[in-house]
């Protein structure tokens, strides 16, 4: 996923978790619930995600279908991109398995600035 997006983003640095790394796409997602998720797509293969006021640094997983970042007990689950993607978070049990939907989302129009 992550050359999917590069083609769609402009470069640019994060530095919400204490680490300078080149964000290559950036996104937000509005929720069910209402809430916002701010997601940053990273040159080294991992996605901050920001959620409830705290930002998780997670590592990209495999995944059968679409794009899968685990970190922090949280797993986000992306597929595609453009308005109206879906993105997923959830629960990630310490035995490497997906628990149950925290958020359903879907992305809004355009990227985060």
């Amino acid at each position: 996923m992550a050359a999917t997006l590069a083609g769609c983003a402009t470069p640019g640095v994060h530095q919400g978790t204490g680490q300078a790394a080149t964000v290559i796409a950036s996104f937000v997602y509005r929720c069910e619930s209402g809430r916002i998720i701010e997601a940053a797509y990273r040159a080294d293969g991992t996605a901050a995600v920001r959620y409830a006021e705290q930002t998780h640094l997670m590592h990209v997983a495999v995944s059968g279908s679409g794009a899968r970042y685990v970190g922090d007990g949280l797993e986000w689950w992306t597929k595609g991109t453009g308005a109206g993607a879906p993105g997923t978070l959830l629960r990630h049990s310490a035995d490497d398995t997906t628990g149950a939907v925290i958020e359903s989302c879907v992305q809004k129009q355009g990227r985060s600035p």
